[in-house]
């Protein structure tokens, strides 16, 4: 008699991780020592923009305690970076590197000094008295002045401060305007957001028993981190090990290096352990943040509904360095015409260098923003046309076939018409003969509170973009005699907290055919695994997932030819994608999408310009849910973030300088701010190429909810606020501005 096949994929499998991570037992960087380690801190820039013409460490040096002060010249190949390796490790004199001007600090998050000391405070106290002479550049700091002819140059070879610029150049736009009957234009801003992970910057270096450099930190790729020390350091690949233990968060704010690379150094030159751990404060103040943009936008509809015109112009602020932002900014010219086809479109799309902290990935990549304007936009022309937000949205919503904005195909598996329907019909819509019909409100009996409801969609790619080589590596072992006792998988994707390790498990064990409990994963170690990829761009589980499939299939054959254990390696590549046409935009940007739709209800006090957000109606296409427990954590994660992100997150950037680097100072939410409610809506219309039809779908939930809240605050008030966050301050003095409200 045959045996049942053991299924796990659509089973919600408690999490590998959960048990010692509620008790405390589970180690992130910060709580691993080894014997006779040493600490370190780093000496940031006093400047946002200045020459260093010396670094004396005279007095740190004598400080008793101090081991070694590392600067510029200490470093074999000063420079590193994600896209283009344009930052230096360290900024000063004696340089060796290609990146221009490496003597120059360009934001108060450069790195000058670093200190090795016996003590973390002496390493501290130490770092305070290395005395640093600058020669003082003009800072830019506004973007849009930034693209001035006579402001100062950030970078060579970038003229105006522009470090990207994306055209899109669809159909006839002369004609496009003609036909269009109703034309609806504005300028949404969007601000910084700090990632407020909850484990700061910390690891250790070491020399490990094959005499590797090695990192123990917490980041989002293994394998680019390993490649960007060991670039720095002039060392092969091959001797260099990085490791993740947990990882208390990332949200793309780990993509970018922090400590990796000093920290190898000082263990390469020491020869002995050494200890960094970052306060809340230097958290704040010296990663990466989400991209400010502005985006000016202009669209016209005949009077039917139908989207004829878009041109818009969309400028984001990258600081110094580039990070991902030539990637950030190509997403977001992609899809700040929102998920709809258009005819005609004309865009430009700059990411400008300031004198600011840099910008790079965070959770959406671009998206949230360009969701921010399109979907702004949408829900103004169904007010101009007289039309259901709805309505308007199905006469335009991108279906199976339909061009985008770059004038090729969307990849077969476009769900986005559904998970529109499902979005409404779940929340405050109901279709009958006359078409969508919104449900009534009931409004609160106190005058100074107005309820309102909106709505909006968004799309984002799933792996990486515009030609980005993109790859996943697995290898799966089978163990065992006459039957599979034993399944080992390596694969080196990041779990961050998203519980991507339990579902690669869950995969190997639904592609070998064994129970959930025989498979054990070895991942996050450089010295045992091929590279996965990023834990970004909603990839891993797709990207993983083809992978472990891959290797699965080829152990399954070697373990019927009876080769014990059998033992493969597998490696996927999804379809190519190619660049913009650097006059047209015309390409092939992405292999997959993954569809959202959002619904809210808030509830705005017109006195006190505060804005509560009541529910959230979220309904995400994820194709084929492989835990759905976690799918359901991931949405509700993604709401709760984005609404930080719409509603209390002010970090105050002045003159290249943050100003509150606290938790105390900038908000996040609490458990007494989440919604009443955060409906998920899970669909599953299988991606044809995705692992048993899973599509990525960690970001998604990100993407519509500031303009839905947008949407409903304007429902309550009759006002639009075309910039986030909706501080109270903000919303007081638009309602104001509009008459609404008590004096």
């Amino acid at each position: 008699m045959s045996k049942e096949p053991f299924i796990s994929i659509g089973q919600s499998v408690k999490r590998l991780d959960a048990v010692g991570k509620v008790t405390g037992e589970t180690p992130y960087p910060a709580d691993i020592d080894l014997e006779g380690q040493l600490w370190m801190k780093i000496r940031f820039s006093d400047r946002a923009h200045a020459r260093v013409v010396s670094i004396d460490t005279r007095q740190a040096e004598s400080l008793p305690g101090v081991v070694r002060i590392f600067t510029a010249k200490d470093v074999p190949h000063n420079e590193y970076g994600l896209v283009t390796k344009d930052q230096p490790v360290m900024c000063g004199p004696g340089s060796n590197s290609q990146v221009d001007h490496a003597d120059r600090v360009r934001c108060y998050m450069d790195c000058v000094a670093v200190v090795v000391a016996e003590t973390e405070a002496i390493a501290a106290q130490a770092a305070k008295l290395i005395a640093i002479e600058y020669d003082d550049l003009p800072p830019v700091f506004d973007m849009h002045q930034a693209m001035s002819p006579d402001v100062p140059q950030i970078r060579e070879g970038n003229p105006q401060n522009v470090l990207c610029h994306y055209r899109i150049r669809k159909g006839d736009m002369t004609a496009g305007w003609e036909q269009a009957e109703i034309i609806v234009e504005g300028e949404y801003h969007t601000g910084y957001q700090e990632h407020a992970y909850l484990q700061p910057e910390a690891g250790l270096g070491f020399i490990d028993e094959q005499g590797r450099v090695s990192v123990l930190v917490a980041g989002q790729w293994v394998h680019e981190d390993q490649e960007q020390i060991s670039h720095a350091l002039g060392l092969p690949e091959d001797q260099v090990r990085v490791i993740y233990p947990a990882i208390g968060g990332a949200f793309g704010g780990r993509e970018d290096m922090s400590v990796q690379i000093v920290l190898a150094l000082a263990a390469l030159e020491l020869r002995c352990p050494v200890k960094v751990i970052w306060s809340r404060e230097e958290s704040i103040l010296y990663h990466h943040k989400r991209h400010p943009i502005t985006v000016r936008a202009k669209w016209g509809a005949t009077r039917d509904g139908k989207i004829v015109a878009v041109e818009g112009t969309i400028i984001g602020d990258v600081g110094p360095y580039n990070y991902t932002s030539s990637k950030v900014l190509g997403n977001a010219n992609l899809t700040v015409t929102g998920p709809y086809e258009i005819p005609n479109i004309h865009l430009d799309t700059y990411g400008v260098f300031t004198n600011n902290i840099p910008t790079g990935a965070f959770r959406g990549f671009g998206a949230p923003q360009a969701a921010f304007a399109a979907e702004g936009q949408m829900n103004k022309l169904a007010q101009a046309l007289g039309m259901d937000v709805v309505e308007l949205r199905e006469r335009n919503v991108i279906h199976e076939g339909s061009i985008l904005s770059v004038g090729t195909p969307l990849p077969k598996g476009v769900s986005m018409p559904e998970v529109l329907e499902k979005c409404a019909s779940e929340s405050f819509w109901h279709k009958n003969g006359q078409g969508w019909q919104r449900s009534s409100l009931e409004q609160p009996q106190n005058p100074a509170l107005r309820r309102g409801i909106g709505l909006a969609c968004g799309f984002k790619n799933i792996g990486y973009s515009f030609g980005f080589p993109e790859q996943s590596w697995a290898t799966i072992e089978l163990h065992g005699k006459a039957e599979i006792e034993e399944v080992v998988l390596r694969a080196a994707g990041a779990e961050v907290g998203q519980g991507s390790h339990t579902a690669f498990v869950q995969m190997a064990a639904e592609a070998v055919g064994v129970s959930f409990e025989k498979v054990r994963l070895i991942g996050h170690d450089t010295a045992f695994t091929k590279t996965s990829g990023s834990a970004s761009a909603s990839r891993l589980t797709f990207m993983a997932g083809n992978a472990i499939r891959g290797a699965a299939d080829k152990a399954l054959e070697q373990w019927k030819n009876e080769e014990r254990p059998a033992i493969a390696t597998y490696q996927y590549r999804p379809p190519k994608t190619t660049p913009y046409d650097p006059l047209t935009g015309r390409s092939e940007p992405n292999f997959a999408y993954g569809y959202v739709a959002q619904a809210v209800e808030v509830e705005v006090d017109i006195e006190l310009g505060h804005v509560r957000l009541v529910r959230v109606i979220s309904a995400n296409d994820v194709g084929r849910a492989v835990n759905p427990k976690l799918v359901q954590g991931q949405i509700e994660g993604g709401v709760v973030q984005a609404q930080g992100y719409a509603i209390l997150e002010n970090l105050i950037s002045v003159e290249g300088k943050i100003k509150n680097p606290y938790l105390s100072t900038y908000l996040i939410p609490t458990i007494l701010d989440i919604p009443e409610e955060v409906k998920s809506v899970v669909l599953e219309y299988p991606d044809p190429i995705g692992p048993w039809g899973a599509r990525g779908m960690a970001e998604m939930p990100f993407l519509p909810l500031a303009p839905a809240i947008a949407a409903a605050i304007h429902d309550a008030t009759g006002v639009w606020i075309d910039a986030i966050p909706f501080t109270p301050d903000r919303v007081v003095a638009a309602l104001r501005k509009q008459g609404v409200g008590v004096l």
